[in-house]
C-alpha cells in the first residue's frame, strides 16, 4: 500500500496525528454521526456513574479512520478521567511483564485503551483473562525449579479494545466486553457538518457545496475527510484565493487522482484485477493479492471494506465478484448472464 495513500483510514504520520486531535471532539454532544452508539454508550456512562462503578469493558470495532481512538478518549473526558487513560497496542506487548506493569500502576476507575487488540500476543491474552474478570493477576515471579507464582489484586479500571479484525478475536476474548459497539461508515450529511467544524477550527472559507463533495468522496471516513479538506486548503492556497469552491475542490482531488465516489488508484486496481484477470471473478483474496503485488491484510483491511460497502464487490464462499455497478464505473460493459437452459435441454419431466 502506498505509504502517502491520501484516502486511507489509517493514521498518519506523527505530525498528521497532532493536527487529527485538535479537530477531534472531546465530549458525546460534540459528537456527529454513530447515533445509535453514542445513546447507547450515554446511557452506559450514566448508569455506570449513578452505581458508582468504572464502566464496563468495550469493545470498538469498525474500519479504520471511523473514530475509535477518539471515542475512547470521549469516554475517558465523560467519566473524568480523561488524563488517566493508558495508551497502547497489540502489537506493542510482548511479554506478559510488560502489561504487568501498566495493571498494576491503574487506580482505580483508570481507563487502559489496546488499540489493535486482535493483535495481542496468544499467551498475553490469556493473561489478561483473570484481569477483566476478576480484577486480579497471577504473575510468575521466577522460571523454573526455583520459580513462585504470586497474585496481584488489581484496582477496579476500564479496558476498551479496538480492532478493525473483529473476526480475529477469539471467542473468549470476545465475550469478557461487557459493552461491544460496531462503527459504521458515516453518511454524507453527517462528514459534511464535521467538515464544516473542522474548516472553521482552521479558519478556512469554504462553500458549503465544496464541502458537501468533500464529504461524499470522503468514503464515509471521517479521518479521509479531515485529511482531504486539509489537502484542498493548501491547493487553494496555491493555486486560487484561499477559499475553497467546487471548481477547487474538483482540481484539487483531481490531483489525487480521486474519483468522484472517494475511490482511488488502488482501489480501481483491485477492481481491474478482478474484471479483467478474472473476469469479474470469483477470485480468492490471496490471487487478488499477489496478481496487484499487494499484501493481503492491505486488501482486506483498507480496500474491500468501502468497495463491499457501496456494492462493488461481494463475498462468496468461491471469492471475490465484481458487481454490474462496478463495471459500469470503470466504464466497461458487464458480462451477459448466462441463460437459462431450454426447455427441451431440462431433460426428461418427473411424471
Amino acid at each position: 500500500m502506498p505509504l502517502e495513500r491520501v484516502i486511507s483510514g489509517d493514521a498518519g504520520d506523527e505530525r498528521e496525528e497532532r493536527a487529527n486531535w485538535a479537530l477531534r471532539p472531546r465530549r458525546l454532544d460534540e459528537c456527529i454521526g454513530q447515533r445509535q452508539v453514542i445513546e447507547q454508550l450515554r446511557i452506559a456512562l450514566a448508569a455506570a456513574e449513578q452505581r458508582h462503578e468504572p464502566l464496563e469493558h468495550v469493545l470498538l470495532d469498525g474500519p479504520p479512520g471511523l473514530g475509535k481512538t477518539t471515542l475512547a478518549h470521549v469516554i475517558a473526558e465523560e467519566m473524568g478521567v480523561a488524563d488517566r487513560i493508558r495508551v497502547t497496542s497489540g502489537p506493542a506487548i510482548v511479554k506478559q511483564g510488560e502489561l504487568m506493569s501498566t495493571l498494576t500502576n491503574l487506580e482505580a476507575g483508570d481507563i487502559l485503551f489496546i488499540d489493535e487488540i486482535h493483535r495481542l500476543n496468544r499467551v498475553v491474552e490469556e493473561f489478561l483473562y483473570p484481569a477483566m474478570e476478576d480484577f486480579r493477576v497471577d504473575f510468575t515471579i521466577e522460571s523454573g525449579l526455583g520459580g513462585r507464582t504470586v497474585n496481584f489484586q488489581l484496582a477496579r479500571f476500564t479496558l476498551i479494545g479496538a480492532t478493525t479484525r473483529t473476526g480475529m478475536l477469539t471467542a473468549a476474548m470476545r465475550e469478557r466486553f461487557g459493552l461491544r459497539y460496531h462503527l459504521d461508515f458515516y453518511e454524507p450529511g453527517d462528514l459534511a457538518e464535521i467538515i464544516r467544524g473542522s474548516a472553521g477550527k482552521l479558519e478556512i472559507e469554504a462553500e458549503p457545496d465544496a464541502l458537501r463533495m468533500i464529504a461524499e468522496r470522503s468514503r464515509g471516513t471521517p479521518r479521509v475527510a479531515n485529511r482531504l479538506l486539509r489537502r484542498v486548503r493548501d491547493y487553494a492556497q496555491v493555486r486560487s484565493d484561499g477559499r475553497l469552491t467546487i471548481g477547487t475542490v474538483e482540481s484539487a482531488l483531481a490531483i489525487e487522482e480521486i474519483d468522484g465516489l472517494g475511490l482511488d488508484k488502488l482501489d480501481r486496481a483491485f477492481l481491474r484485477a478482478l474484471i479483467e484477470t478474472y473476469t469479474g471473478g470469483p477470485a480468492g483474496i490471496e490471487a487478488l493479492a499477489a496478481t496487484m503485488s499487494q499484501e493481503r491484510d492491505t486488501l482486506e483491511d483498507v480496500v474491500e471494506p468501502f468497495l463491499l460497502q457501496i456494492g462493488f464487490v461481494t463475498r462468496t464462499p468461491r471469492g471475490r465478484c465484481a458487481t454490474p455497478k462496478a463495471f459500469e464505473h470503470l466504464g466497461m460493459t458487464p458480462p451477459a448472464a448466462v441463460p437459462p437452459p431450454a426447455e427441451s435441454d431440462k431433460g426428461p419431466g418427473l411424471f
